[in-house]
């Protein structure tokens, strides 16, 4: 039987990823603290990869060429078991390929490779995204790390708070049945500061679909700190459950959901890639951890 598991380790982290969607499912200091959060019953994941579709379509439908195909919320490979290419003491590299299964719901040919690689206190996660088909490949794909929510127990979650790099006064969406309102809304960024609270979330996800940032601080006054970096995604996703559930998720994203009004062809939908024959796409993110502020 295949390893289900396997865990890098580096100068003040480790990390453990799985198979089963190449899923990233703890994080360690150098503590030993858990950083990520363990898919309690408010939700079943750690740290899924969103392929190849970000958020909902329209009637859980991509349409391709006039036909529909059934696709579900973030589509597939959150759920598939990805293959291992390498194995190293601090890196390693899982890839999916399509198949019969794969193109009842996508019918194009792909090959996604993600890769993790240790640095000190440092963990880099690159998305390869290849088109091996002899037609032009629409495809999205997304982050969705969860992180604990406070990541230290005795402290209140509001003690916590988003930092990003640069100053964030553009609009914000918002979604509706989990797909894209019409209408921007003001963001509750301040400057640079997003002031967490569960009532943050009642709307669903925050979502920053012109980030001016490539980076963001996750932190309170003490404790253990991430700073996320990304490089290739043009959206940012930032979710909890709404109703309140112990975990943060900060998400770069490459797409976003359907708007409410999007029904054509998934090649035209807005956010999406388009990938030439023999083309590939690389998209990188780093989580950094830290301490305090």
């Amino acid at each position: 039987m295949e390893q289900e598991s396997f865990t890098l380790h580096g100068e003040g982290i480790s990390a453990t990823i799985v198979g089963q969607g190449a899923e990233l499912v703890s994080l360690r200091d150098a503590e030993g603290t858990e950083l990520l959060w363990q898919a309690g019953p408010a939700w079943r994941r750690h740290s899924p990869v969103l392929f190849p579709i970000v958020g909902r379509l329209k009637g859980d439908q991509l349409r391709h060429r006039g036909q529909n195909y059934p696709m579900t919320q973030h589509g597939f490979a959150r759920d598939r078991r990805f293959d291992w290419a390498e194995q190293g003491p601090s890196s390693c590299t899982l890839v999916l390929t399509d198949d019969a299964d794969s193109r009842i719901h996508y019918p194009f040919a792909f090959r996604l490779a993600i890769s993790y690689s240790l640095e000190p206190r440092q963990l880099g996660v690159t998305f390869e995204v290849g088109n091996t088909g002899d037609e032009v490949l629409p495809a999205s794909i997304g982050a969705h790390p969860a992180f604990n929510w406070p990541l230290l127990p005795e402290l209140p979650k509001e003690a916590y708070r988003l930092t990003f790099a640069d100053n964030e006064p553009a609009p914000i969406r918002r979604l509706k049945d989990g797909l894209m309102l019409p209408q921007p809304q003001p963001t509750p960024i301040e400057g640079k500061t997003l002031t967490l609270s569960e009532r943050l979330f009642d709307d669903d996800a925050v979502i920053l679909d012109r980030p001016a940032s490539a980076s963001v601080r996750y932190a309170a006054e003490h404790g253990p700190a991430i700073e996320m970096s990304w490089q290739g995604f043009n959206e940012l996703g930032v979710w909890s459950k709404p109703g309140g559930a112990p975990f943060l998720c900060i998400e770069p994203w490459h797409g976003v959901a359907s708007p409410v009004d999007f029904d054509g062809e998934f090649a035209e939908k807005p956010g999406v890639m388009l990938i030439e024959p023999g083309a590939k796409r690389t998209l990188t993110y780093r989580i950094a951890i830290g301490r305090g502020p």
